[in-house]
């Protein structure tokens, strides 16, 4: 029987350096794995995978586009155009470390009862990748 286990988001960034020092100490994660385009960031069981999205030949391409188009995966305007969903537990302490370390997605940002079960929040990393946290309603 088919069993799906686990998902790691995998999310763009065009400084990984930079990247690193905001989910570290702004978000509380930690550098399991480092490369100059690729690092692996952890915190309790979430893992996320950030790539740099650095590549910025297509800007000096764009005349010539129907003859050489975007196509190396890793332009940088993809920085900053993922998303993803994370569950958690204690969703009200998390939305409270998070308003004190000032990165929630705006100063409206509250915790949302949804229609479909969950509560959630959602922020946006350095880049502009949004990630929004849910919990389970009992």
């Amino acid at each position: 029987m088919i069993k799906f286990k686990k998902s790691i988001p995998a999310l763009p960034v065009i400084n990984i350096s930079q990247a690193i020092e905001f989910y570290e100490n702004k978000m509380g994660f930690k550098v399991r794995h480092r490369e100059e385009s690729f690092a692996i960031i952890v915190r309790d069981e979430l893992e996320i995978h950030l790539w740099a999205s650095c590549d910025k030949s297509w800007k000096y391409r764009s005349l010539l586009l129907f003859l050489k188009p975007v196509w190396s995966g890793a332009e940088s305007f993809l920085a900053g155009t993922a998303s993803c969903r994370v569950e958690v537990s204690d969703i009200d302490g998390l939305f409270k470390e998070y308003k004190t370390r000032d990165i929630l997605h705006n100063e409206n940002t509250i915790i949302r009862e949804q229609y479909w079960g969950q509560r959630d929040f959602s922020i946006s990393d350095l880049y502009g990748n949004l990630i929004t946290f849910y919990e389970e309603m009992d």
